[in-house]
């Protein structure tokens, strides 16, 4: 039987990520009632880093669309926006959270702004964004759909 990893030997850190990571299968895998069940978990082990960056801001926001809680995500968007206006897991909380609420034409929005500014974010190369690469490709794609933009223009 695989033992479960001994999270009091984990930093503060690799604890959110597990858990955030954690949370996210779940999701996936349409398991809510497991996902209520880590969620409080995970969004505790955030709140007990001593600085969260976009990237930890992001996690919030992801578990926070996990648990229906669009406004949250979008609270965290806007806190990413106050400190790097441009960075793109504004755009991509901001998407589902507007989805999530039905606002179609903020959803909209949300993917054009993701497009126009996913150029000149993703040259600044940014540790995030490799962590996130293929959640990234894939938002453009859905992004290009959404607007009926070509994926590589």
């Amino acid at each position: 039987m695989l033992r479960p990893p001994d999270i009091s030997r984990m930093s503060p850190e690799e604890r959110a990520n597990r858990l955030f990571n954690r949370v996210m299968i779940l999701a996936e895998t349409g398991k809510q009632d497991s996902v209520q069940f880590f969620l409080p978990m995970a969004l505790g082990a955030y709140a007990q880093l001593p600085v969260l960056d976009a990237d930890a801001r992001y996690h919030i926001g992801m578990l926070q669309l996990a648990g229906n809680d669009p406004a949250g995500a979008l609270a965290e968007a806007d806190t990413i926006a106050e400190t790097i206006p441009t960075h793109l897991f504004i755009y991509v909380l901001r998407a589902h959270a507007y989805r999530e609420q039905g606002n179609t034409p903020q959803e909209r929005r949300a993917y054009a702004d993701f497009l126009r500014n996913e150029p000149a974010e993703t040259a600044k190369n940014r540790p995030e964004y490799t962590d996130h690469a293929d959640n990234l490709q894939s938002f453009k794609t859905e992004a290009a759909r959404v607007t009926g933009s070509r994926p590589g223009a």
